[in-house]
């Protein structure tokens, strides 16, 4: 089992190596920022399980970069742990008021700091099911997210995209590098969501070789087209030179034949209110698997949207 990785946001590096030889000590994997604006950069790139942040940061302050986490619908149940010198009570006020989930204040117990860590992640994992190996929201927090979509009358599009011959990399090249597939399509779509995306959009990871962003519908083919585009340049580096340079592999399908597989190409599915109207979670997860099936009889990586009236 992959360790639980943790990002301490704290400009004071002794503290914030102090933090770490302790989590470290835990069998916890930390990584460190020292500013608001880098450990904003590090959370997108790689999302980490939980975060300790420091209140008193150079530049963007801990209640802000605290704020932005919230804001993105990808990590608003990641938790957040603020550990500040600050001890009045008007000053955790101030500090809870930005929804953290824990307020530490310095100098605080090794013991108390690691027993809040694991109360967390043990919270977070029962609670929102993220994916193991993206740290992307699940299901639970998935079904949420449209069922807001439905409560609000504004438009929105869902992306279903889903890897055609993911399986046979796995089989050919086992399933660690096929673990590195998903990893690495998961940072291409957060990448391209921060850049093409709305601030609010939602990224989730539905399980195996399925992801799934909901935004709005002007947003939809900026999205795909960037999204089809880095994976179309990044997936291929990831298969033996042989094998890419020939632009197919050799395993056995289903039914134990021999076949040639393609390299990995990406299908995107698009669903939108634009002309049709959504009573379910289950009605649009029902159209985008539907919309994803066209897309993938397409040659190549491609997307569909659906432009379908009532």
């Amino acid at each position: 089992m992959s360790k639980e990785k943790i990002l301490v946001i704290d400009d004071e590096e002794n503290i914030a190596n102090l933090v770490k030889d302790i989590l470290e000590g835990e069998g916890f994997q930390v990584a460190l920022a020292y500013d608001g604006e880098h450990a904003l950069e590090k959370i997108r790139q790689s999302p980490p399980d939980l975060v300790i942040l420091d209140l008193r940061l150079p530049g963007m302050s801990g209640y802000q970069v605290c704020q932005k986490i919230r804001e993105d619908a990808s990590f608003a149940h990641m938790p957040i742990i603020m550990l500040t010198a600050k001890g009045s009570t008007a000053d955790k006020v101030i500090g809870l008021s930005f929804a953290p989930d824990d307020y530490v204040t310095k100098p605080f117990q090794e013991e108390e700091l690691v027993a809040r860590v694991k109360v967390h992640l043990t919270r977070t994992a029962s609670d929102i099911s993220a994916n193991p190996l993206t740290k992307l929201p699940g299901n639970i927090v998935l079904t949420e997210a449209l069922d807001r979509c439905l409560s609000r009358e504004r438009l929105f599009a869902v992306l279903y995209l889903d890897l055609s011959n993911f399986k046979a990399f796995n089989d050919k090249y086992s399933y660690l590098r096929g673990d590195k597939v998903l990893r690495t399509t998961a940072q291409i779509i957060l990448k391209v969501v921060k850049e093409k995306g709305n601030a609010g959009d939602f990224i989730g990871h539905i399980g195996g070789d399925d992801f799934i962003i909901i935004t709005s519908p002007d947003k939809v083919d900026a999205l795909c087209k960037s999204i089809i585009n880095d994976f179309d340049q990044e997936i291929p580096n990831l298969y033996d030179e042989q094998d890419r340079k020939k632009g197919y592999i050799i395993t056995k399908d289903r039914l134990n034949r021999t076949m040639e597989f393609p390299l990995m190409t990406i299908s995107i599915g698009v669903v939108t209110n634009k002309a049709r109207k959504f009573t379910s979670p289950a009605e649009i997860s029902d159209v985008g698997a539907e919309l994803k099936g066209y897309a993938k009889l397409k040659k190549g990586s491609s997307y569909v949207v659906d432009k379908r009236e009532d």
